[in-house]
């Protein structure tokens, strides 16, 4: 049997620092208002430029550029109460081909193409992704058919953007907002028709096309028609090597909150990088424009002030925060992990196994996973109408992402507080493994929202 547009992607997402660009970049809180702050900085001896505000309710934090360090920049009479560097962050996946079941066993994955009604009176979605093993796992068909929910509210997704013409996304989809070109669209298709040529974008599903193995650091199968756009290596740096990230997170979340509304917040380009500036407003603004869920698929090891204060704001507002623990493989302490890391306002979801053991890629310890969900062999959502799938911490924090909007369909009123409550109801992993704590167990969403009713 032969498979058209099939890609298989292992993207074990974090975040690392990327070289500054020659002005430096910074987020600055200030006592000055925009307009008073553009005029100091436009005076001749102070040599700062002020791109934009970003978003934060009193209208005091901005985006700065400056040929000064941070501390000469303190040193200027700006009103300044904090500043942090504006770090240029990457995406990048990590891993190896170790992570892969066998090439046939990935074909498995996504045989089974029979169209099925997803939720029951909405279009139609692959059976392999509906009926997938992690949708078992964490109970979604149980839980949704148990407590009659679907998902409500916005869920809103800081990530590479979303394909808004995908047949299974398009009906639940929002315009959203793309922050790395300052815009307004949330599409990550953006990336691909303005930065390469026509002969090298992909083209349209090819029936006749074979599976093949490229040369890729991601470690990917899929289908030659695309090869072009995807295949890379240290000679070729891959332009493309994020693409598909947001649309298949956003995958994850459908499938578990079917009904949910879904906000694409684009902060990062399709080689995965992206401004720590344009994630902080990506909150702001989803703040802003009511969004009930924030899901976060990526992680820093560097502390921001500002994105905490912001996610502090969100929660403030009733929002539920959810961020991925990371895939370094490592315990937390000593590594840190942002935004998993602050628990009072986030809950950081690590990776297990179809087997409900932690898997070998993913960060543990309670001091940033609050739960578990699968995160291997994912089946989802992926630009050009089709599926893929996918192993990462990234692909586990939406299913804790969905359940947020199973658990307001069931109360409206549910915060950050009592989301995590309930979602603590969770399953233990077996065997129980103490030197690689996962935080209350993995995902149980019949659990979770059986202790919120009546």
């Amino acid at each position: 049997m032969r498979f058209k547009s099939v890609f298989v992607l292992v993207l074990l997402c974090g975040l690392w620092p990327a070289k500054a660009s020659a002005d430096n970049r910074f987020i600055v809180r200030t006592t000055l208002d925009l307009e008073t702050l553009q005029t100091v900085c436009n005076l001749p001896l102070l040599p700062c430029t002020v791109v934009r505000g970003l978003g934060d309710p009193g209208g005091q934090l901005f985006l700065i550029t400056s040929p000064l360090d941070l501390d000469e920049l303190l040193a200027l009479p700006l009103g300044i109460v904090d500043a942090e560097a504006d770090q240029l962050l990457n995406l990048f996946p990590i891993g190896s081909l170790n992570t892969m079941p066998p090439t046939t066993d990935l074909k498995n994955l996504l045989s089974d193409r029979t169209p099925v009604h997803y939720p029951d009176t909405r279009g139609t979605v692959w059976n392999s992704y509906a009926n997938q093993p992690a949708a078992h796992i964490v109970g979604v068909a149980e839980a949704q058919s148990q407590f009659a929910v679907t998902g409500s509210g916005i869920v809103a997704d800081i990530d590479t953007g979303v394909d808004p013409t995908h047949p299974a996304l398009r009906r639940v989809l929002l315009r959203g907002y793309d922050f790395a070109r300052n815009q307004p669209g949330g599409s990550e298709l953006t990336d691909i028709s303005s930065s390469c040529l026509r002969t090298s974008c992909p083209p349209p599903p090819c029936p006749s096309c074979s599976a093949a193995q490229v040369n890729q650091s991601t470690a990917a199968v899929l289908d030659q028609s695309t090869a072009a756009v995807l295949d890379c290596n240290q000679q070729t740096p891959c332009q493309y090597v994020a693409f598909g990230h947001g649309t298949m997170v956003m995958g994850v979340i459908h499938l578990v909150a079917p009904t949910a509304r879904l906000l694409p917040l684009k902060t990062f380009k399709s080689d995965g990088t992206g401004f720590l500036s344009d994630i902080v407003r990506a909150v702001y603004y989803a703040v802003q424009n009511n969004a009930n869920v924030i899901n976060m698929s990526f992680d820093t090891q560097t502390n921001s002030p500002e994105l905490q204060m912001a996610l502090s704001y969100a929660n403030q507002n009733n929002i539920i925060c959810i961020a991925s623990a990371g895939n370094d493989g490592q315990s937390a302490p000593p590594l840190n992990v942002y935004p998993a890391e602050w628990q009072d306002y986030v809950m950081g979801v690590a990776s297990t196994s179809d087997a409900d053991t932690p898997s070998s890629f993913s960060n543990y310890g309670d001091a940033i996973v609050w739960v578990a969900a699968p995160g291997e062999a994912i089946v989802t959502t992926y630009p050009f109408n089709t599926y893929a799938a996918g192993w990462g911490t990234s692909f586990s924090a939406p299913f804790v992402s969905g359940a947020s909007s199973l658990l307001l369909d069931m109360q409206a009123s549910t915060n950050q507080s009592r989301a995590a409550g309930a979602v603590a109801n969770a399953a233990p992993l077996a065997p129980f493994t103490p030197e690689k704590p996962m935080g209350n167990g993995r995902l149980d969403l019949v659990q979770a929202l059986g202790s919120m009713a009546p």
